[in-house]
């Protein structure tokens, strides 16, 4: 009986101490996944004006958000989510930068991105 018991005892740490593990993991994954930019240096680096940085400013939380939420995905999934916040990412800047601004947004997009391993 005691062997019985000790078994079921070893058992459960070990699937306690393997949920634990992946748990870390998950958090990992959502906190590489910050993808951020100095708000401040983007907005002299746009030459934004102060309506421009408010709506950039919300721009860059929902993608973060889009991006953690990507992150604790499946595997299979999460390319496809990337893709998307990015896409929608840039269709909503597209509203708020003149030409000039886009594109200067876009190259430190992608630099990021492929800074951050999303894009390779």
């Amino acid at each position: 009986m005691k062997k019985i018991a000790l078994t079921f005892v070893a058992v459960m740490m070990m699937t306690i101490s393997y949920a634990e593990t992946a748990n870390r993991h998950v958090v990992a994954n959502v906190q590489e996944t910050g993808l951020t930019f100095d708000l401040r240096r983007l907005a002299v680096t746009l030459d934004l004006d102060e309506n421009q940085m408010d709506a950039v400013k919300i721009i860059s939380d929902n993608l973060n958000n889009e991006l953690a939420t990507a992150a604790t995905a499946h595997w299979f999934e999460r390319h496809a989510l990337v893709e998307k916040a990015i896409r929608k990412d840039a269709r909503h800047m597209r509203n708020v930068l003149n030409d000039k601004q886009y594109e200067t947004y876009m190259k430190l997009l992608r630099t990021t991105l492929m800074n951050n391993r999303f894009m390779r």
